[in-house]
């Protein structure tokens, strides 16, 4: 009998039986009808710069003046970059990518029922020994037992997400980054799973850039596919849609002028500004927040002068100009994978503006999200899900790469709304790589986790001793069926609360875990971790203390 042919192309939609057909813009990116398009977030006043004080040296004194009463001069603590990759229908996180383990950590194995529910046949289960003992895996990292520990973290030998991250990193990259795993149940394929933390990174987290406050794939409340949490939701940091590279360096163009050199171009903008001062002054708006609604649209103003000062070629901020992202001797994609991958583009774009900073300042965004469409891939064989994790973990190690090129710290926090399970079945073939088919969501097998990049050194995990050291590397557990113990970890059973807890983690590695409670509520937010007990849900050791320029 012939043979059936599961494999669905990385870009090719994703037609379910069991499923509608899509009908909004979330269900379109899940089943990968739709590619995830580029947005970027801004800050109040159109995206606050925080300028460098050498990268404004052209303004005039009074301008200088007025960005400093705009709050456009700098003055927040450059905070650690953060990237969020937001994996749209459920992708497996578990056991064949990640591993979760029991009580003990990632290397207290479950049962082989366990990990035949995540897609792992019995003689690829971790702690059996593979037949070629250690490195015998395509990685060629392996510990010889199916178990991956090369990022710090523990991946299964044959990861996809792990075969895209050493296809895109440098073996030196590699021995400073370290990572921690949350085992968290997340409702299957529905955008309300409040998963993003980019507000909260932002408002409790305090991390700004000197362009953008936060940079996102789509234009939705979150800036990716999955909702921030309601209460996090700040109405001047909704995102604004940007899908290619003219759109990056768009961002800071402030017109045609002709023949005019940079310093006249500064100029014009300045008197610009002055002018329409001068008309702001003379208008009544009648609004009770009249001196607020003056003082937004001035600085606006404001700003477009600074602009024209920071930003004198547009190219500046153009991923395909960047020799380390395309067009270098040894840059992160080729000249073919950038133009003809949509989603290599869109990490791209995001990685320079979240990681590459102006005059070694402040990077030019704090943070941000890509969103990846068609995860929603059960009943596509294994081949599907195995091509398209790879394509993931590509981009991943495309991201700690370019951290590392540019000798920054990196957060990178990987999630997707629910996820899915195996029923033993494998497909056996290249592509398929003998693993078990994805037949259905589940939601009991999710996680998330987040890999972090220190320049200095990889970083260290809390406690003593490693079997201590090992409960924080995975913050939660798995029971041995392959589930989410939902009573291990605040986050288990509550998203809003595993979003709370990759944003002390976030506060911990600049080591601020004390600061946690009381910057929620200085931004007037609750939250539920509580305050005594924060450093049992903290994975590493400070790796920059208050600020990034301690690296």
């Amino acid at each position: 009998m012939a043979k059936k042919d599961y494999y669905v192309a990385p870009d090719v939609p994703l037609c379910h039986p069991d499923h509608p057909k899509p009908r909004t813009r979330r269900e379109f990116l899940a089943q990968g009808f739709h590619a995830g398009m580029g947005t970027v977030m801004t800050s109040s006043v159109m995206g606050a710069l925080l300028a460098s004080p050498d990268a404004m040296a052209d303004l005039s004194p009074d301008m200088l003046q007025r960005l400093t009463e705009c709050g456009l001069d700098g003055g927040s603590a450059r905070k650690i970059p953060f990237i969020c990759i937001d994996l749209a229908g459920g992708a497996n996180m578990a056991g064949s990518n990640v591993l979760v383990g029991g009580a003990g950590g990632q290397m207290d194995f479950l049962s082989t029922s366990g990990y035949n529910k995540q897609g792992l046949p019995g003689d690829m289960v971790p702690g059996v020994e593979e037949p070629m003992g250690a490195g015998s895996s395509e990685t060629g990292t392996s510990n010889g037992d199916h178990t991956d520990t090369s990022l710090g973290l523990a991946f299964h030998s044959d990861s996809a997400f792990l075969r895209g991250i050493l296809d895109r990193t440098s073996e030196t990259t590699r021995t400073n980054i370290n990572g921690a795993v949350i085992p968290a149940r997340s409702e299957n394929d529905t955008g309300n799973n409040p998963h993003n933390p980019m507000y909260g990174i932002a408002r409790v987290g305090g991390a700004r850039g000197s362009l953008l406050s936060l940079i996102g794939s789509r234009n939705s409340e979150s800036g990716g596919n999955s909702m921030a949490p309601a209460q996090m939701i700040q109405a001047d940091l909704r995102p604004t849609k940007i899908d290619r590279a003219s759109d990056v360096t768009g961002l800071v163009s402030v017109g045609d002028f002709g023949a005019l050199s940079p310093q006249e171009i500064v100029a014009v903008m300045e008197s610009v500004a002055r002018i329409s001062d001068a008309k702001i002054d003379r208008v009544d708006t009648q609004l009770s927040n009249d001196a607020h609604v003056r003082e937004k649209m001035s600085c606006t103003y404001v700003e477009g002068a600074s602009l024209a000062d920071q930003f004198p070629s547009p190219s500046i901020l153009d991923p395909a100009a960047d020799p380390d992202i395309v067009g270098g001797p040894d840059s992160i994609f080729t000249a073919d994978e950038f133009m003809n991958d949509r989603e290599f583009q869109k990490t791209a774009s995001v990685m320079k503006l979240v990681i590459d900073s102006p005059n070694n300042g402040f990077p030019y965004a704090g943070a941000g999200t890509i969103a990846m469409g068609g995860y929603d891939y059960h009943g596509g064989g294994r081949s599907t899900g195995e091509v398209r994790d790879y394509r993931a973990g590509r981009c991943m190690g495309a991201c700690l790469e370019y951290a590392a090129r540019k000798g920054r710290p990196l957060m990178l926090y990987v999630s997707s709304d629910g996820s899915l399970s195996s029923n033993g079945a494998t497909e056996d073939t290249e592509l398929g790589r003998g693993k078990g088919m994805w037949t259905s969501d589940n939601q009991q097998t999710a996680a998330s986790f987040f890999l972090v990049y220190n320049p200095g050194g990889r970083p260290q995990l809390l406690g003593a001793s490693p079997e201590v050291q090992a409960r924080h590397q995975q913050i939660g557990h798995m029971r041995a069926s392959g589930d989410v113990e939902t009573s291990s970890s605040p986050a288990a059973n509550n998203v809003d609360q595993l979003v709370q807890m990759v944003i002390l983690n976030y506060m911990a590695l600049h080591g601020e875990t004390g600061q946690f409670a009381a910057n929620f509520q200085a931004e007037g937010l609750t939250q539920g971790l509580g305050a005594s007990a924060l450093d049992n849900y903290v994975a590493f050791e400070p790796i920059v203390s208050g600020q990034i320029d301690n690296v």
